[in-house]
Order: C-alpha cells, then sequence, then structure tokens
C-alpha cells in the first residue's frame, strides 16, 4: 500500500475478489473502474471454473475475446446447469421424435455433448434408435428431424455405437450383426452370430476397435475392426442367453453372464484373450464366487473393482457383493483372481426380478428396483432412497452431473449430485419430466441423456414406440 494513494493494488483486489461467489462478483465490478478491471481478470473465472469443473474446454468460446473467455465460460455453463437442475418450463424444448412403426429397441448417442467437452453454444445431439420394425434411425434431438433411415430388414434386438469412430451396431432377430455409418446411415459390414438375441458391447484398445457378442446359446464371441472379422469365441454359460456383459475402463476385463439361471456364475475374461487369442491356450476364464447375476457394474475410477447383485444362499433375498480382479502369473502359467472386497444384503421392498445398477465415482452405487432409486456406499451404507415413480423403474442413466430415471408411470425423475460436508456424496431429488398421456403410451422404456439433453423412448398402446427429447440450449 503507499501510504499517498490509499487504495488497494489489483493485485490485493484480485485476491479479495477470490473470496466472492459468482453472484458477489459482477456486482463487485460496479463500484469502481479498478474493482471492475479486477473483476474481469481472467485467472478469476479460470479459477472458479476449474474449482467447480475438473475438467474446462475453453476451445468451445470459438472466437470471443481473451480477456471475457473465461467469465463467458463460467456464466454459461452455470446458466445450462441451473436450467438443468431445475427443469422449469421455458429451460428446455421437448421434441417428439415419430417414425419407428414397431418396438424401440434400444437408443445411443452418434454425436453427444459430453460433460468433459460441453458444446455450450449450440448443444445439438444426434441420437440413433433400433426398432422391432427393421430400421435404424438417425435424429436430430433439437429439430426432431430424420438424418437418416436405414433399408427395412429383421426385427433389430440390440443397438451400440462408437462416437469416435461414427460408427453404429446393431444386431437383428437372426443374430446378423450389422455396422454402420453414423453419419449416413451407410452399411459397412456384416456378420452372422447365428442366435436369435445377441448381446453387444463395443470397446477400443488403443487404436484397436473390437466387438465382443454374446449369444443366446451362451457364448462369447469376439470380432476385430469395423468389417467384423471373427477374432474368438468361448462359451461361458452353456445354453442360457449371454445378457450380462461389460467391459471394465482399463478394457482389461470382460464380465459375461446369464439372468435367467440363479445357479449359474458369471465370468470374468481376460479381455487380451479374447482379442489375441492363442492357439494352444483356452481363453483366460475364471467364474466369480458367488451364484447368479441379477445385475453388475464396473467401478469407473477402480477398473479392476466390480460389483455384482446375486442371491444369498437360501435365494430369500438379494446380496451386493464387491470384487477385486487381478491376475497371477508364474513361470508356467497364468490365473485370473477375483476376492471378495465387500458384501451386503440389500432390504429391497420389490419381488421385481429387474435390477439396475450403475456405478458413480469411487464409493457410490446406483441402484433401481420395482419403483424404488436407492444409492449404496460400496461399504453396503444406505446414502439416499426415492420413492418418487408409482410404477416400476425401466431404465436409469447416470453421469457426472446427474441420475435421470425412466418409469412405466410415464415420467421422468431428475435427480442430481449433491456433497454433503457431513455424509459426503448423495442424490438429490429435482423434478419430473412427462411423456405425454397414459391414453396412448405405456411407460418409458430406455432413456440416454448427454451433457445438456435427455432422450427416452415411450411404448405406443397401438405398437409404434414414440421418442421424446428433451433439450436444455436452445
Amino acid at each position: 500500500m503507499d501510504p499517498h494513494h490509499p487504495y488497494l493494488i489489483q493485485d490485493c483486489l484480485i485476491h479479495i475478489f477470490t473470496f466472492l461467489t459468482e453472484e458477489d462478483l459482477p456486482n463487485a465490478s460496479c463500484v469502481c473502474k479498478d474493482w471492475h478491471d479486477a473483476a474481469e481478470t481472467p485467472w478469476l473465472w479460470r479459477r472458479m471454473s476449474l474449482q467447480r469443473w475438473t475438467f474446462c474446454n475453453l476451445s468451445v468460446l470459438g472466437s470471443e475475446q481473451a480477456n471475457h473467455s473465461w467469465k463467458r465460460y463460467f456464466l454459461r455453463r452455470s446458466h445450462l446447469e441451473t436450467k438443468m437442475s431445475e427443469g422449469r418450463s421455458g429451460g428446455y424444448t421437448c421434441k417428439s421424435l415419430r417414425g419407428h412403426k414397431g418396438r424401440v429397441v434400444g437408443l445411443v448417442y452418434l454425436k453427444g455433448n459430453s460433460a468433459l467437452c460441453p458444446d455450450l453454444w449450440s448443444g445439438s445431439a444426434t441420437i440413433c434408435s433400433a426398432s422391432s420394425d427393421g430400421t435404424v434411425r438417425a435424429w436430430n434431438t433439437q429439430n426432431g428431424d430424420v438424418l437418416w433411415c436405414s433399408p427395412v430388414q429383421n426385427p433389430l434386438t440390440a443397438i451400440v455405437a462408437d462416437e469416435q469412430r461414427e460408427v453404429v451396431i446393431t444386431a437383428d432377430s437372426t443374430g446378423l450383426i450389422k455396422t454402420w455409418q453414423s453419419q449416413t446411415g451407410q452399411e459397412v459390414a456384416s456378420f452372422s452370430a447365428g442366435s436369435p438375441h445377441c448381446s453387444l458391447l463395443q470397446y477400443n484398445i488403443d487404436d484397436s476397435w473390437f466387438l465382443t457378442v454374446g449369444t443366446s446359446q451362451g457364448s462369447v464371441c469376439t470380432l476385430a475392426d469395423t468389417t467384423l472379422i471373427k477374432k474368438s469365441s468361448v462359451k461361458v454359460c452353456d445354453t442360457f442367453k449371454v445378457n450380462t456383459l461389460l467391459v471394465s475402463p482399463d478394457k482389461k476385463w470382460i464380465i459375461a453372464g446369464t439372468k435367467d439361471n440363479d445357479d449359474l456364475s458369471a465370468k470374468v475374461i481376460y479381455t487380451e484373450s479374447l482379442t489375441s487369442p492363442s492357439e494352444d491356450e483356452d481363453p483366460l476364464c475364471q467364474s466369480v464366487p458367488v451364484r447368479g447375476c441379477q445385475a453388475a457394474v464396473f467401478i469407473p475410477t477402480q477398473p479392476a473393482r466390480l460389483a455384482i447383485i446375486h442371491h444369498n444362499q437360501s435365494q430369500s433375498n438379494k446380496v451386493l457383493t464387491v470384487f477385486d480382479v487381478s491376475i497371477k502369473k508364474s513361470k508356467y502359467k497364468s490365473e485370473i483372481q477375483v476376492q471378495q472386497v465387500e458384501s451386503f444384503p440389500l432390504t429391497l421392498n420389490t419381488r421385481s426380478t429387474n435390477f439396475l445398477l450403475e456405478a458413480k465415482e469411487s464409493n457410490c452405487l446406483v441402484l433401481a428396483a420395482g419403483q424404488e432409486l436407492m444409492v449404496y456406499s460400496l461399504k453396503g451404507a444406505l446414502l439416499a432412497s426415492f420413492k418418487d415413480h408409482t410404477m416400476p423403474i425401466t431404465s436409469i442413466c447416470v453421469d457426472s452431473f446427474r441420475v435421470v430415471t425412466a418409469s412405466q408411470d410415464l415420467s421422468l425423475r431428475v435427480l442430481t449430485w449433491k456433497t454433503d460436508r457431513d455424509h459426503g456424496l448423495s442424490l438429490e431429488g429435482r423434478y419430473h419430466l412427462l411423456g405425454g398421456s397414459h391414453t396412448v403410451s405405456r411407460g418409458f422404456t430406455h432413456v440416454i441423456c448427454d451433457y445438456s439433453s435427455i432422450v427416452a423412448s415411450t411404448e405406443g398402446k397401438d405398437g409404434k414406440d414414440v421418442l421424446k427429447a428433451y433439450s436444455f440450449i436452445s
């Protein structure tokens, strides 16, 4: 401080302004020119952005002036999250996407708006839907336009996508697997798995593209490249459909199993033995040491940690068990080890056999069963429970910002993550979105969401499903 000029120098002002909230900072900038200059400092807004979001992508601001870019980024992203958190009328648009003449069997984003790289200005997402009418359709979620539609084939049963390679993969009722170019809808390749119902799992390892297919005969078949070249096949559950098929975050492990037999254990497979099989050795595979597998999920920030819902010994209730997966190598052989970390019973007020399980970060599991949504820690503490739906939950979408549940009661419930100083991470119920009238619809069947949109399918009573697209950037 200069005694002849009793004013705070700008560096001191900037330091003081770090203690102000985002609401107070614009007010402070109106006091005088010095305060305005300090409050407009890019470093301040950059600091607030990185404190609030672990990843910020400034390139989405385009040609905005550098000295305003971090402020504009912060204010725009905060405004968008407020709209997504409140769900008020006028804060979003809703489009009905019509065109399918059958049931929608799956939804995927072709060009989404991820939390790591949000487009804060246009926010226009492209999704793709597969239907029992035998067509794949691509849609613009903001204006509801159909971008392309595939030729009619046998009824489709599954769909997945790879945004990075711009590829859509479908399976039909005969087991015919097809890849499609996501921008044009042009067919790239096909492969016959010879199975009426297939589960699809797509993943990339370094620069290599793979698709693992679970068949209704209990096999797991792995294909390489978008041209679908067969690499390997292994049996995991004789005569039962493989309908649990997941890959770990580091792509090192795959879990495969069936929900159709409570006596069969799921199996953990070393991915490399499927993608680069040895002629002399069988794929490296190990049964999980519990019976049955009603739902499973890998923990996102702990790639070798796996949570499974299964029966207890008396089969009167369900248990959630957490395992660590590792590989033990010796001079002559390698073997997979699956070791229990935690296990606790689930107190469920439902007889539903449809369990939906997702994970958030390293210590949070989201479980939907019947009409109830529950949040558990990995040690079994019930962190939150919600019973807002009046009919069973059919689908859930979990990301770093929120959880969206879809139900047969024709509503979507939106909940956001919150961090409590005393209780840690939990969920807070925010609002619901309606999908139409029960006179024409039976309820929601699928839901997906990205950073600025939610898309769900409603089951039409006339057999023609309709998609509902909610966009929070206009």
